[in-house]
């Protein structure tokens, strides 16, 4: 089967998160979406770990009511810290080998792609779909690392998706949210 990766904090999943699953699914051709809540970034220290238990049971209910081909999925919480992707996707695939897996991430992530453990071999082995993030262009940074890879003698799989932008963040319901304003419309 062809399985889209989709990992992120997920605090809350929202239309957004949403979108992107079905975009997959409807547009891509996988065959599932796993949603792989992440106990924290090693690149960004605004969410705390302990609260991953909480986030990975609320995708649980949201993914059961959505209707999509997506599952939440643990695999993260039982890792030792740091999550690095390339351990998670290593561990799905030794988990699953007879899946394929392919990396979901932001335009954002892609211009910071090569900051990650191991990018050339998840750009290699497992490749990236990428969705369009506001105020980021991505081409250019795809074309750069293509182009680094070809001069290499590397294998790059690198897809952009052409796929409608949901202009609302995680971090905006929160916020919206702490401030009484009724949010729900926006959630997953």
């Amino acid at each position: 089967m062809k399985i889209a990766v989709y990992p992120g904090s997920f605090n809350p999943l929202h239309i957004g998160h949403k979108a992107i699953i079905r975009y997959l699914t409807a547009d891509m051709d996988f065959d599932n979406v796993y949603l792989i809540v992440s106990p924290k970034n090693p690149l960004k220290d605004n969410i705390s770990a302990e609260s991953a238990r909480d986030r990975f049971e609320a995708a649980c209910k949201a993914v059961s009511r959505s209707g999509l081909k997506v599952k939440a999925d643990d695999i993260e919480l039982g890792m030792p810290a740091p999550q690095y992707t390339i351990r998670t996707l290593d561990a799905l695939k030794e988990r699953e080998p007879d899946n394929d897996f392919t990396l979901v991430i932001g335009a954002d992530n892609l211009a910071n792609i090569c900051r990650w453990k191991d990018y050339e071999r998840i750009l290699s082995e497992y490749g990236v779909v990428v969705f369009p993030r506001k105020g980021t262009d991505c081409r250019p940074v795809k074309e750069n690392i293509e182009k680094r890879f070809r001069e290499n003698g590397m294998v790059c799989r690198i897809a952009i998706a052409d796929a409608p932008m949901v202009d609302i963040s995680s971090t905006e319901i929160r916020e919206g949210i702490g401030k009484g304003a009724d949010m729900s419309g926006f959630l997953m």
